[in-house]
């Protein structure tokens, strides 16, 4: 049984799905606009209605005022004409009416509670005072309050002050109606918003859950073929660069079974030849020593073939650690290829190629020495051993603020097109039979690009069979990690 706990953790984790933010987001743009939008129209009715209440009565005042004045109600309240327009106006608007002359008497009141007594407020002074009128909104108990000076048509003077009173209780039973509809406006939108959110969410995902289904397909081998989704863009993009990746490692697995098999063969094709060797030497009864001697020959060099595979494969493994580091240090690039090139001078010899250094100007960059000089010796190396009788092997350098370039020609025999993207792979050799009359492992060029990698470089090969290779590399003047 799952505890509370585990349920609520299993929740909380839920709330971190693509699906849930795409819900929340469609559901939250589509919810909030419209509950802004259902709230404005109430505020600006309401807003407006009153505007247009105010500007009604005020209007209905003056001209309430102006037949004051005219017909001397200020003098004869006993107007019956008046007093009964006045009653029906009280009752249209649901409010107050009161009339005061320039003794602040009220001479009239529509609730008659204040006639004959004196009214004395702020209003009815600063109309007097000014002979302009006001309006002011009472929203604790809903009325409009208005009040109108009334003028002596002939002295412009103020004789007295209507005061009306209008109620919005109308306005207000509005509001509420329009509120509640809006609510219910609202409340459909949010079932209308979280259905669309869920179904567009799901259209959304479908993808994504696609492609969980077709990586997690894929248990073992590389054998499945390749997996397309081109519902987005996004997708298709995410798919392309899976297959890619799955591409890559089905062919890091070949290259992994091929390096074993290799490695194998490799190790076992030097002690198969010296078990050979020595069991002759056991089955033969009686051996010379110029023919024991031979045979002591050939094992020794058995040995240091093995010897020199197994060193190489420790440099393979010392360069692919991701922990190497690399001990940079400054470095004279000139004295350092014209030390390389003296110890490649003997084998050079032996087959007559001359060997032309040209510097266009004194390089000093930040390298590891040991393992740039690695990569480079078997550059110039490869070079003299795949070149032709009495052929040549030139190399240059130059550099600029932030590299140096250095190029390693040969006359030598070429690399076939079909093999440049591949001579940098562990054990692999152009023509079998001729490397192994040569020698080497195979692993020299696999060395040498790590050891240019590791020092943040790049190398590449241009050839043509029959004339000979270029093999450039460019590398900065200072490492950084």
């Amino acid at each position: 049984m799952k505890t509370i706990f585990e349920i609520l953790l299993n929740k909380l984790k839920s709330l971190k799905s693509l699906r849930f933010f795409i819900i929340l987001l469609l559901f939250l743009v589509g919810l909030i606009p419209s509950v802004i939008i259902s709230n404005s129209i109430v505020h600006n009715y309401k807003t407006r209605a009153i505007s247009v209440r105010t500007t009604e009565v005020v209007d209905q005042s003056r001209i309430l005022a102006t037949r004051l004045d005219s017909s001397g109600y200020l003098l004869n309240p006993l107007n019956d004409e008046l007093n009964s327009e006045m009653n029906l106006l009280t009752d249209i608007y649901d409010g107050r009416i009161m009339i005061t002359n320039d003794r602040f008497l009220v001479i009239y009141d529509s609730y008659n509670m204040s006639t004959g007594k004196t009214m004395i407020s702020q209003e009815i002074i600063k109309c007097f005072s000014s002979g302009t009128g006001s309006t002011a909104y009472d929203p604790d108990n809903g009325y409009i309050e208005v009040t109108v000076p009334v003028n002596d048509s002939q002295t412009s003077e103020t004789e007295g002050v209507l005061f009306v009173s209008a109620s919005t209780d109308n306005i207000s039973d509005s509001e509420i109606i329009l509120k509640r509809n809006a609510r219910i406006v609202v409340v459909t939108m949010t079932i209308l918003l979280f259905s669309l959110s869920l179904f567009l969410s799901y259209l959304l995902v479908r993808p994504f859950k696609r492609i969980t289904a077709a990586i997690s397909s894929i248990h073992e081998g590389f054998g499945d073929p390749q997996v397309t989704i081109p519902d987005y863009r996004e997708t298709e993009a995410i798919m392309d660069a899976f297959n890619s990746l799955m591409s890559r490692l089905k062919t890091l697995d070949e290259s992994r079974d091929e390096f074993v098999s290799n490695v194998s063969h490799e190790l076992k094709t030097p002690l198969a030849s010296m078990k050979v060797l020595a069991d002759s030497l056991i089955a033969a009864d009686e051996v010379d020593n110029e023919t024991y001697r031979e045979f002591m020959v050939d094992i020794a060099d058995e040995v240091d073939r093995e010897d020199k595979i197994i060193s190489d494969l420790l440099s393979m493994v010392r360069m692919d650690k991701a922990e190497s580091a690399i001990n940079a240090e400054e470095t004279d690039m000139n004295e350092l290829i014209e030390l390389i090139l003296k110890r490649i001078r003997p084998i050079a010899d032996t087959k007559g190629v001359q060997m032309i250094f040209e510097s266009k100007r004194q390089v000093t960059a930040y390298v590891d020495r040991t393992k740039l000089s690695l990569a480079i010796m078997n550059l110039m190396e490869n070079g003299v051993k795949y070149n032709k009788d009495n052929g040549w092997l030139r190399v240059g350098l130059d550099a600029d603020h932030q590299f140096f370039t250095l190029t390693i020609s040969d006359s030598g025999i070429g690399i076939p097109e079909e093999s440049l993207d591949q001579i940098f792979e562990r054990f692999y050799r152009v023509d079998k039979s001729h490397s192994r009359e040569i020698g080497g492992t195979g692993l020299g060029l696999a060395i040498t690009r790590s050891a240019i990698l590791m020092h943040r470089g790049a190398v590449k090969v241009t050839s043509v069979e029959g004339e000979g290779s270029t093999f450039t590399v460019r590398i900065p003047l200072k490492y950084s990690a």
